[in-house]
């Protein structure tokens, strides 16, 4: 047989292959394959597509690995699901509240297929505890991808935990070198990590974060005066403000935790978002043992990941682990091994990459929406990138008004008030997620929400040119 009849043969096979595959998709998506039923037998598609039986055992054997369908020894092959498309929130409504991913601009079957991986990979691993610091393989991927945050650290320095908020707790009841107990925190900051505090009872106190950042000289006085153990805080891309300390600031922070014996806990949840790469951490101008380092990987990927890694002094690994040890003995293996494989092959890096993107561009968006705003009405900070953006009104907001008033224009916001220590507290900022809406729901809903506020400040009735429409 010459070289162009063995060429063609091939394409030939090839062709049957794909149409072989098709075909059972196309079955299922039409529902003429139920979830468990069984598929036609190779023998019967043989013939059908005039292909050898070879041929079919190729195209079942993608599928499977696709886990779009399964084999049962001496019985054939099933198909596992109907593949339905993700659940969907309801388009009549603009979700302003939710920091979820956009499940519509995640490769989904990238994480699915290392998932997968690692299940065959780390076989082994699952059916012991494991390491608690962390999956061997893991640590050595993360300290060189932490390297790309300006992180360098050895990877006995790492522990990977169940979560920020797992990490976090545990270092509330650990014993710090500087023998304090009191933790400071940015006043708002996170809701959750208040109320995971408050659970174990942890005494803690804040101080006021605006768009500006802190009072450097109130920090001082606090540092000074209370028993600090350590200052939990979120430099870049703050939660609720979204405003980012200057290196400026950050070299403060850092002289003032040396001075009076702080250590800083720095949650650095989105640095993969940060379009400045001159934007680096506390942790990388510290020289003193004094910053331990938080990254999560559940908000970038999945939120059911519950990932995040924590880089801490050497002093204080063996008293960590023995405490983690006690909470939840290791952080699934599966996970673990998946976020590896997703991280070394390069899905994450080009993951990022494309959602830097998506939400820079959403960013500059708002930004031309906003340029027109009144701000003795509305003070609006935007970012450069990130998922969300934060208002400060002129006066308090009543929350339980504008809940329900948005809720009537299908406008959902997240309350904020969870966000600060002190719960009757008068809170006069709004927080924007644009996680899960597209440009124009984005101007839908922000210009409702300023005419609002407009409205709050001056009466329908004497309205002037900055009514928005």
């Amino acid at each position: 047989m010459g070289l162009d009849a063995v060429k063609s043969l091939w394409r030939t096979v090839l062709n049957k292959y794909i149409l072989i595959i098709d075909h059972i998709k196309n079955l299922s998506k039409e529902e003429k394959l139920k979830t468990g039923q069984k598929l036609p037998s190779i023998r019967s598609l043989a013939d059908e597509f005039q292909c050898s039986t070879l041929t079919v055992v190729r195209a079942y054997r993608e599928l499977e690995q696709e886990h779009f369908i399964y084999s049962v020894p001496k019985s054939g092959y099933y198909l596992v699901s109907k593949h339905k498309k993700g659940e969907v929130l309801d388009k009549s409504c603009i979700y302003f509240s939710t920091v979820l991913p956009d499940i519509s601009i995640f490769s989904y079957d990238e994480i699915h297929h290392c998932v997968h991986q690692a299940m065959e990979r780390d076989r082994m691993q699952l059916y012991s505890y494991g390491e608690v610091q962390g999956l061997p393989s893991l640590l050595q991927t993360l300290r060189k991808h932490l390297q790309d945050y300006q992180i360098f650290c050895k990877p006995s320095q790492i522990v990977v935990t169940s979560g920020v908020q797992q990490a976090v707790s545990i270092l509330a009841n650990l014993q710090f070198p500087n023998g304090k107990n009191t933790i400071l925190l940015e006043n708002p900051t996170y809701d959750r990590m208040i109320k995971n505090l408050q659970l174990y009872s942890v005494k803690t106190i804040g101080i006021d974060r605006n768009f500006s950042g802190i009072d450097l000289d109130r920090l001082e006085e606090i540092f000074q005066k209370e028993d600090i153990k350590f200052f939990y805080m979120v430099p870049r891309f703050h939660d609720p403000t979204g405003s980012t300390y200057s290196m400026d600031q950050k070299k403060e922070i850092l002289n003032l935790a040396q001075k009076y014996d702080v250590y800083i806990v720095e949650d650095d949840y989105f640095p993969d978002l940060d379009t400045n790469s001159r934007n680096d951490p506390l942790y990388s101008l510290d020289n003193t043992d004094r910053v331990i380092y938080l990254k999560t990987f559940s908000k970038i990927l999945l939120p059911d990941l519950r990932i995040a890694a924590v880089v801490l002094p050497e002093i204080l690994v063996s008293q960590f682990l023995k405490y983690k040890q006690c909470t939840d003995i290791r952080t699934s293996i599966l996970r673990q091994g998946a976020l590896d494989i997703y991280i070394s092959n390069g899905m994450f890096k080009r993951s990022v990459t494309h959602l830097r993107n998506i939400y820079k561009d959403r960013m500059d968006y708002l930004k031309n929406i906003c340029s027109g705003f009144n701000s003795e009405v509305l003070d609006v900070n935007i970012p450069h990138t990130g998922f969300f953006l934060s208002m400060k009104s002129s006066k308090p907001i009543d929350y339980d008004l504008m809940l329900s008033k948005f809720k009537k224009d299908n406008i959902i916001i997240k309350d904020l008030r969870e966000s600060y220590l002190e719960k009757s507290q008068e809170v006069d900022l709004l927080k924007i997620s644009i996680c899960k809406t597209d440009n124009n729901q984005i101007k839908d809903g922000i210009l409702k929400i300023y005419n609002y506020f407009l409205n709050q400040r001056i009466p329908p009735a004497k309205r002037n040119k900055d009514y928005v429409t």
